[in-house]
């Protein structure tokens, strides 16, 4: 509990971390406002669903994010997030936010074993997007690892 020192800041320093403020807020912008300039006419789509949730991510052809989503976001809870229903919401949802891009045509790839990907897939097809191909990217097991040798007594 002692006195406290109050340093006194040049002048120099003070326009020196006023430049890092506003270099931070012009970063901030350009990143929320990426999608506004893009005009793009394909993508790709992710699906991942698994039986608690349902998420989906869009994306350009070269793996930059454009807009995500899951079926909690929207406020679904506990059972409900791994529903059909909710994962056709949270495809309207994410069409909502790259409606601005232009996107017509996508490749989508389901990846889990939940309700919600054939539905998220017929959603896709209802709200005009044209599927170019789908690729089912759930992982499957091969045989595993070695397992443990025998215990002797």
């Amino acid at each position: 509990m002692g006195k406290k020192k109050v340093l006194a800041q040049t002048e120099q320093d003070v326009l020196k971390e006023e430049q890092e403020m506003s270099a931070a807020q012009k970063k901030a912008v350009v990143e929320a406002g990426a999608m506004k300039g893009r005009k793009l006419d394909k993508g790709k789509v992710y699906i991942q669903s698994s039986y608690n949730n349902t998420a989906i991510s869009v994306t350009d052809f070269n793996g930059q994010v454009l807009a995500w989503t899951s079926a909690g976001m929207l406020g679904f809870k506990g059972p409900k997030k791994a529903t059909p229903f909710a994962a056709s919401k949270a495809v309207e949802a994410i069409m909502e936010k790259i409606r601005k891009a232009g996107i017509r045509e996508v490749f989508v790839y389901v990846k889990g074993i939940g309700s919600g990907r054939e539905s998220a897939v017929r959603a896709l097809a209802a709200h005009g997007l044209e599927i170019a191909g789908i690729k089912d990217m759930t992982p499957i097991p091969h045989n595993g690892c070695r397992p443990r040798k025998v215990r002797r007594v």
